[in-house]
């Protein structure tokens, strides 16, 4: 297992199980916080100084949607309801925080969501685009970034370590249990739920195929322009079924490499802002 998945798996379980590191084995320096304000998830999480994960929260919610905050309040609320929830476990306050925006967000709701952070009492560290947020963990530094979230897959391009292009378009894991609700006649609700349900995964992505091959033909159309790029990495809630990445194959033509917990690589790599080594 590489150490990005280790890293992964050690933030899932802390995510799952509501635990943090011991503070004995932080490093040291300011504890530096993520908050990914995604379209059916909000994830705060924590990393010490030397971007090894901490402490992590997730809870499900639609207070934005494909970028747009669509309920102010309660996304403030939310965002401070797990705040306060982070600071009780580590026993110490929790000052900045960066967050993301899928690429190609108009400013004003890039403001907006930053708005979010400030009002949920974080100083506002830092706004990326969620697929360079994803490369700051993976180390990507040539290749593609494709983060298939609930609301947008957006994409971005990295060569020598350096974003040349990005890409957003309005479909993700939200358009997947649409088509799983239409074609079981059941309501959205118990839509996600199966799509949830890992026990039955592979009748749900029989069903929400159209779904994938429409975000591979996506990345390979954007990417049709970059043939230098051969390897796409493939992060996001929408991706974690099995046969994702195969999907993205078949369209791409590329390798492609799905990380472990797909869901949490962007909100851990929000987190791992340059701090400046303040203390």
């Amino acid at each position: 297992m590489s150490s990005i998945d280790s890293k992964l798996r050690a933030f899932g379980e802390l995510v799952r199980q509501g635990t943090i590191v011991p503070q004995p084995e932080w490093a040291p320096g300011r504890l530096k916080v993520g908050v990914d304000l995604g379209t059916a998830n909000l994830v705060l999480s924590v990393v010490d100084a030397e971007n090894n994960p901490v402490a992590g929260t997730s809870w499900r919610s639609t207070v934005v949607r494909d970028g747009i905050v669509v309920d102010y309040i309660g996304a403030v609320h939310a965002v401070r309801r797990m705040k306060e929830e982070l600071e009780e476990r580590l026993g110490q306050p929790l000052l900045r925080a960066a967050t993301a925006i899928p690429p190609g967000v108009h400013p004003s709701n890039a403001k907006a969501i930053g708005h979010v952070v400030e009002s949920a009492d974080f100083e506002l560290a830092e706004i990326v685009d969620e697929p360079t947020a994803a490369a700051r963990l993976l180390g990507v530094q040539n290749g593609a970034v494709v983060d298939v979230g609930g609301g947008t897959t957006g994409i971005s391009v990295l060569r020598d370590g350096e974003v040349v292009a990005t890409f957003d378009e309005p479909t993700g894991g939200t358009h997947m249990t649409l088509v799983l609700a239409g074609a079981r006649k059941i309501s959205f609700e118990d839509a996600e739920a199966e799509k949830l349900n890992h026990g039955l995964e592979r009748d749900v992505f029989s069903i929400i195929r159209p779904v994938a091959d429409k975000m591979g033909r996506i990345v390979a159309d954007f990417l049709a322009d970059y043939p230098y790029v051969d390897t796409i990495h493939v992060v996001g809630g929408a991706c974690s079924f099995k046969d994702f990445a195969a999907v993205l194959v078949s369209h791409t033509g590329r390798r492609v490499i799905k990380p472990v917990e797909p869901l949490l690589v962007t909100p851990l790599g929000i987190a791992m802002y340059d701090d400046g080594g303040q203390a």
